[in-house]
């Protein structure tokens, strides 16, 4: 599976890159925070597929990299190439970056 550290995502955000950030928390967990990423639940993943770019990087994130992790190896398992685990998902963000940023 292939990761991205917080700090690569930083990069890519501050050098405005062309990629999609999907949030697969649930929806309660994306208002407490979120890194402004489109939010797909993990449990509605397969049914949202469509929404999934193709044609770009996607970094998958949740919490911990746990539920992304998985996200990114069902998407795998349907031939997606293109798709990242979040490496400690939104705890390592707030570790790194925001240590003021909500988190459950």
């Amino acid at each position: 599976m292939k990761e991205v550290t917080v700090q690569e995502l930083k990069e890519k955000i501050d050098n405005n890159e062309d990629f999609q950030l999907i949030d697969v928390r649930e929806t309660f967990e994306y208002e407490t925070s979120n890194l402004d990423g489109e939010n797909i639940p993990l449990g509605g993943l397969l049914i949202e597929i469509d929404k999934i770019a193709t044609d770009k990087p996607v970094i998958m994130q949740c919490r911990s990299g746990q539920r992304s992790a998985a996200a990114v190896m069902q998407l795998e398992q349907r031939g997606f190439t293109n798709v990242y685990n979040l490496k400690g998902g939104i705890l390592a963000w707030r570790q790194e970056f925001d240590p003021s940023m909500p988190v459950y």
